[in-house]
């Protein structure tokens, strides 16, 4: 079974999104800081991290800056799923690894889903 976390802060979305993965066959691991997630990457291997890129205290940039520093997850893939579409911010994701760059209002969680099952075939 694959293995997604995913970081975000807003709770309510959080357990909708960990709940529609779940149905869709995934083992899920949830945070609600990027903190927390590297914390989790190193403790649990995650296939992939869906990442929100406004989050409390550090945002998703800099988790990205902080796991590609990381020799022992650096290679973890991550895609960012965010509200923010900013270009500037758009663009450090990219330079910094992540797959894709979603933005929230454009995918229902079940799309959501069938996007992200995309990184698994």
């Amino acid at each position: 079974m694959k293995k997604i976390l995913l970081i975000e802060d807003e709770k309510i979305l959080a357990e909708m999104y960990r709940d529609k993965f779940e149905e869709a066959g995934f083992e899920v691991a949830v945070v609600y800081s990027a903190e927390e997630g590297i914390k989790t990457i190193k403790k649990e291997g995650p296939d992939l991290v869906v990442l929100d890129i406004l989050l409390p205290r550090q945002n998703g940039i800099k988790f990205l800056g902080q796991l590609r520093k990381d020799k022992e997850v650096s290679k973890t893939k991550v895609v960012a799923f965010s509200n923010y579409d900013d270009p500037e911010t758009k663009k450090e994701a990219f330079r910094l690894g992540v797959k894709d760059y979603l933005i929230k209002t454009d995918y229902t969680p079940e799309q959501l889903v069938e996007e992200i099952k995309k990184y698994f075939e």
